[in-house]
């Protein structure tokens, strides 16, 4: 693998390229990213500019008034402001030369006696050639140093790579991606949604770069509302109530419906006393669950993201494929209860224990990681086509070791037995279904949803 540029270094080459120019707006932490431009030297071939509207009066004055000053529409107005007025002043006298740019950011990075979430979104509006229409790149990152100093630090250094990622490598998805933190450890940071905008990008599928993210480690979830569209966790999940059902969903089935509607009824009646909102439906993909032969399938992953999206759910893409690594994830994203619906074979894995691998606590840890806060898990009946035996949450046979544990746990109403609205959806898994569309067998029609057949018709079409 070709080695890449430092942060010093990418500052210093697009100093010394003449047809790159542009101006720099940094809200909050400093500023910190034209701060390199200024370090390396020859910064009067790049920085038109440099300005920080600290001030919330100020800032308004400048990018109009705003709800919330950290967020992606602020971020929006800054960019198409400080790129208009750019070329407004200096197309007539660079124009024909300079590919302009503008570099936007406002963030909340560690305050005095303050211990919130720190975060910040960053952009670039930038030509690919000049007098060319404006494009525009932007993301959301979160600042997991403890201190101010180390997250201007690695908030400068995003900056840096952003303009240059935007420059030199839009041609390539995964290097753009990884490049976001070359010289920045993975624990410092977190970069968890990467949109490209603009005409220059209209056959970019945002929720490519959603997956990019969770597949290079830069992030450990991603999720997409219902209409397709990549959010930010953390905004959309924020003091809701959670309904996640974890599963490959290849393809989705109305069993999978059912799983969600039956502990919806259950789960409601639960927050009832808690006055809290309805809850957000999730389904669930690990990223283990995309994998062909060791590769992400990316093509497939569309498939089955549109068609949850046609049934009316959000999607959420993780690298978690322990129960625990999950629920520890939810947590960070919201307050409120949080419900996780699976299947008896689910709940049989959760007594394995490759799944608490790493854990000095083994599964006990696993699980008390799992139960902390407000999660529960909801559990659906399984149909044993062997004996006839329905198989629920209050007759499921844990390991002998762990049946007193079990037991603790459903007098606690940790784990929740769901029933079925159709017990006729039993007989067929994703699994056997996917084998009848392979096979060309018409009969798998009458287990997936109305809305969801021409896609999954289109996925599997030979």
């Amino acid at each position: 693998m070709e080695k890449r540029q430092t942060v010093y270094e990418k500052a210093l080459e697009i100093n010394l390229d003449p047809s790159i120019y542009g101006v720099f707006a940094e809200i909050g932490a400093g500023q910190e990213t034209a701060n390199w431009f200024f370090r390396v030297s020859a910064s009067a071939g790049t920085v038109a500019k440099t300005i920080s509207a600290y001030d919330m009066v100020m800032s308004d004055a400048l990018y109009g008034k705003t709800e919330r000053y950290v967020s992606q529409d602020r971020l929006r107005s800054m960019l198409k402001y400080e790129f208009d007025l750019l070329v407004e002043r200096l197309a007539k006298t660079k124009g024909d030369s300079s590919t302009f740019f503008a570099f936007c950011n406002t963030v909340k990075a560690r305050g005095y006696k303050d211990d919130g979430e720190c975060h910040g979104w960053l952009g670039v509006r930038f030509q690919m050639k000049p007098n060319d229409k404006p494009s525009e790149i932007r993301i959301h990152v979160r600042l997991l140093d403890k201190s101010n100093s180390d997250q201007m630090e690695a908030l400068g250094k995003i900056g840096v790579n952003l303009i240059y990622a935007a420059f030199k490598y839009r041609e390539d998805l995964k290097l753009f991606t990884e490049s976001l933190v070359d010289d920045i450890s993975l624990s410092r940071v977190e970069v968890d949604v990467l949109r490209f905008e603009e005409d220059n990008f209209r056959f970019i599928d945002n929720r490519l770069c959603a997956l990019q993210l969770v597949e290079s480690g830069l992030t450990e979830a991603t999720l997409f509302n219902t209409q397709g569209e990549v959010v930010q966790p953390l905004d959309t999940l924020y003091k809701k109530p959670i309904l996640l059902l974890r599963g490959s969903f290849d393809p989705i089935l109305k069993l999978h419906l059912d799983m969600l509607a039956q502990s919806k009824r259950i789960f409601e009646k639960e927050l009832e006393s808690k006055e809290s909102d309805s809850p957000v439906e999730i389904c669930e993909i690990s990223t283990n669950n995309l994998l062909r032969d060791g590769l992400m399938d990316h093509a497939d992953f569309l498939d089955r993201a549109d068609a949850i999206q046609a049934v009316g759910k959000s999607v959420l893409i993780s690298r978690s494929a322990e129960f625990y690594r999950i629920a520890t994830y939810l947590n960070q994203c919201s307050n409120q209860p949080i419900a996780i619906v699976l299947s008896i074979g689910l709940l049989n894995e959760l007594f394995k224990e490759k799944w608490s691998e790493g854990l000095e606590g083994g599964m006990l840890e696993s699980f008390g990681r799992l139960f902390k806060n407000k999660v529960n898990l909801y559990v659906y009946p399984w149909h044993n086509v062997k004996n006839g035996e329905l198989v629920t949450a209050d007759n499921f046979n844990p390991p002998k070791q762990w049946e007193s544990f079990y037991r603790h746990l459903k007098d606690n109403k940790r784990i929740c037995s769901v029933g079925t609205g159709d017990p006729s959806l039993l007989a067929k898994t994703s699994r056997a279904v996917l084998r009848q569309i392979i096979n060309q067998d018409e009969g798998w029609h009458q287990w997936v949803p109305e809305e969801a057949l021409k896609i999954v018709e289109r996925q599997h079409k030979q």
